[in-house]
C-alpha cells in the first residue's frame, strides 16, 4: 500500500505546469541552456528599467486563451472584493462570413505613458514611479471622487464600495522589487503575459511611446500613450473590433452629479436674471440661492471619502475637478453676498457709505465673473475626459442651454422658450445619431428620453401661454418644469455616455 508521500509524489511527477515542466528537463535534460529556450522563457526583465525605459506588460495573442487564471491570480493575490477585478478578459471578432475570427484578450492597467488617471486626479492619489514606470495609486490620497475612472479611456480604475476609494493594478510593484512575477504573469498557465521594457520619448511637450503594437479594436492609444504590447505571429483582421461593440451598457447616473450641475446652472441663470434686471426680485433671487445650495451640497454625496475633500486644491495646477472645486468654493460665498446684502444694508453700516456701495455694485459683478469661471471649468471636468457624447459643442450646448434658459425665463419668457426649443431640437438629433450613445437614448434610455421631451414641451407651452395671458402662475409652473427636465437630461448625459473601455465578451 502506497504512503501518502509516495502518492503526492506520484502526482506531482503528473503535474503539467511550466515550473513542473522546467523542473524535470533541469534535472534531466543534459543539453546547454540556450537550447531549453522553448521549455521556458524570463518572465520578467533580469534588470531594471534604463533612462528612457519604463516596465510594461506584453500579452501573446496567439498563447491566450481566455481561461481567466490570470483574473483569478489578481483577485486573490490582491485580497480584492467578490465583485472587483483589475484584470478582464474580452473578445476581439472580425474576419468574414466564411473565415470568422476571434481572439481572446487579457487587459488589465496598462501603466500609459502619460496616464489620464493621474493627470486628473483632484488630490494627486497617484504617482508614476520614475524607475520603474509603474502607475501606482496612493489609497490613502484618495477622496473617492472616480474622476480617474472618467478620464481613463481603458476602464482601468474601479471603485470600491466598502473601501470608499478607487484601487488598481500596480503590476505587482513588491513582488517586481523582489525578482517575483506579478500574479497574473505566475498564474498564466500558458505564459501569454510577460513583463518587458519599452522605451519611453520624454523629449517632446508631453511623454510618448510606440503604440504601434497596442490592441486593435480598443480606444485611442493617442490619448494616453499606453505602453502595453500585444503581439502576434499571425496576420489580424483588418475589421476587428471589440465583440461587445453593437451592445452598449447604460452607465452609472451619478445622481449627486446630477444634481450638482443642474442646479448650480439653474441656479446661475436666475441669479443673472436677478441681479441685473431693473427691478430686484427677491423670491427669484433666494430662488436661485437655494438651487446652488442644494446643489453644491449634493456634490458631497459623490465622494466616498468626503471628509478628505479639503485635499482637492492639491491638483489645481492639472486636473480641472480640483479647478471647479476651488473656484466653485468662491462662487458661493460671492453670490450668497450678492443677494443677500442688498436686503440687508445694515450689515455693511461698519464701512464708509461710499465703500459700502461699491460693495453692493461689485458683488453681482463678482459673483457672476466667478461663477462663469466655475461652471466652464464643470464643463471642462467632462469635455477633458475621452468620450464622444461630451465634446466640447454637445456639452457647452446642454449646459450653456440651461444657464441661458435660467437667465431669461424670468425677464423674457419667449426668448427663453425658443432657446429650450433650440435644446430640444439638438438633443433630439444626438438621440437620432449613429453613435452607441443615441443607441442607447432609442433603447434602454427611451423612457427617460420621453419624460425629458415631455418635460420640455410642457414647460414650452406654459412660457408660450404666460407670453399670451399673462398669468404669473403659468411661469412659475413653467420654471417648474423646465427645471424638472433639465434634471432629467442631466440623467440621460451621465447614463448615455459611450463607454470608454477594453473589448469585453459579446452578450449571450
Amino acid at each position: 500500500m502506497l504512503s501518502l508521500v509516495d502518492e503526492l509524489l506520484a502526482e506531482q511527477q503528473t503535474l503539467q505546469t511550466p515550473v513542473a515542466r522546467f523542473s524535470f528537463q533541469h534535472d534531466n535534460d543534459t543539453i546547454e541552456t540556450p537550447a531549453l529556450e522553448p521549455v521556458y522563457r524570463d518572465l520578467i526583465p533580469l534588470s531594471q528599467p534604463g533612462p528612457g525605459e519604463q516596465y510594461a506588460f506584453e500579452v501573446d495573442l496567439d498563447a491566450c486563451s481566455g481561461c481567466k487564471a490570470c483574473v483569478a491570480g489578481c483577485h486573490s493575490l490582491n485580497g480584492l472584493d467578490e465583485e472587483e477585478t483589475w484584470r478582464d478578459i474580452g473578445h476581439l471578432v472580425g474576419g468574414s462570413e466564411a473565415l470568422p475570427f476571434q481572439q481572446t484578450v487579457t487587459s488589465a492597467c496598462h501603466h500609459c505613458a502619460d496616464p489620464g488617471c493621474l493627470n486628473g486626479c483632484p488630490v494627486l492619489a497617484y504617482e508614476k514611479d520614475p524607475i520603474t514606470g509603474i502607475v501606482r495609486h496612493l489609497d490613502d490620497q484618495c477622496i473617492g471622487c472616480s474622476y480617474c475612472i472618467l478620464k481613463c479611456p481603458y476602464d482601468v480604475p474601479k471603485f470600491s464600495e466598502r473601501l470608499g476609494i478607487v484601487r488598481k493594478c500596480d503590476m505587482c510593484q513588491g513582488r517586481l522589487a523582489e525578482g517575483e512575477a506579478p500574479a497574473c504573469v505566475q498564474a498564466c498557465p500558458t505564459q501569454a503575459i510577460s513583463i518587458v521594457k519599452v522605451s519611453i520619448d520624454l523629449s517632446g511637450s508631453r511623454p510618448t511611446t510606440d503604440t504601434s503594437a497596442f490592441l486593435p479594436g480598443a480606444p485611442d492609444p493617442a490619448t494616453t500613450q499606453p505602453t502595453t504590447r500585444y503581439v502576434s505571429k499571425r496576420a489580424l483582421p483588418a475589421n476587428l473590433h471589440a465583440a461587445d461593440l453593437a451592445a452598449p451598457k447604460a452607465q452609472h447616473a451619478h445622481w449627486p452629479l446630477v444634481l450638482l450641475l443642474s442646479l448650480t446652472q439653474a441656479g446661475y441663470g436666475l441669479s443673472l436674471a436677478a441681479s441685473f434686471t431693473l427691478r430686484f426680485d427677491p423670491i427669484l433671487a433666494y430662488t436661485a440661492l437655494a438651487l446652488s445650495t442644494v446643489g453644491l451640497a449634493a456634490a458631497g454625496a459623490h465622494l466616498g471619502r468626503p471628509l478628505r475633500a479639503w485635499r482637492i486644491f492639491l491638483g489645481l495646477r492639472r486636473s480641472w475637478l480640483s479647478r471647479e472645486a476651488v473656484i466653485m468654493g468662491g462662487w458661493f460665498p460671492l453670490l450668497g453676498a450678492a443677494i443677500i446684502l442688498p436686503r440687508w444694508p445694515q450689515l455693511l453700516s461698519p464701512l464708509p457709505t461710499t465703500i459700502g456701495l461699491l460693495v453692493l455694485d461689485g458683488l453681482p459683478i463678482a459673483a457672476a465673473v466667478t461663477g462663469a469661471i466655475a461652471l466652464f471649468c464643470s464643463a471642462m471636468i467632462y469635455i477633458d475626459t475621452p468620450r464622444q457624447f461630451w465634446r466640447a459643442p454637445a456639452t457647452f450646448t446642454r449646459m450653456g442651454g440651461t444657464i441661458l434658459v435660467g437667465a431669461l425665463l424670468p425677464v423674457a419668457p419667449l426668448v427663453a422658450a425658443i432657446a429650450l426649443a433650440a435644446k430640444l431640437v439638438f438633443e433630439s438629433n444626438q438621440q437620432r445619431a449613429d453613435t452607441p450613445s443615441g443607441k442607447l437614448l432609442r433603447t434602454v434610455l427611451r423612457p427617460a428620453f420621453r419624460l425629458r421631451n415631455l418635460l420640455g414641451i410642457s414647460a414650452l407651452a406654459l412660457l408660450v401661454t404666460y407670453w399670451v395671458t399673462n398669468e404669473v402662475a403659468l411661469i412659475a409652473l413653467g420654471a417648474i418644469a423646465w427645471l424638472a427636465g433639465e434634471i432629467v437630461e442631466r440623467y440621460l448625459y451621465f447614463r448615455a455616455v459611450d463607454s470608454a473601455k477594453m473589448p469585453g465578451v459579446a452578450a449571450s
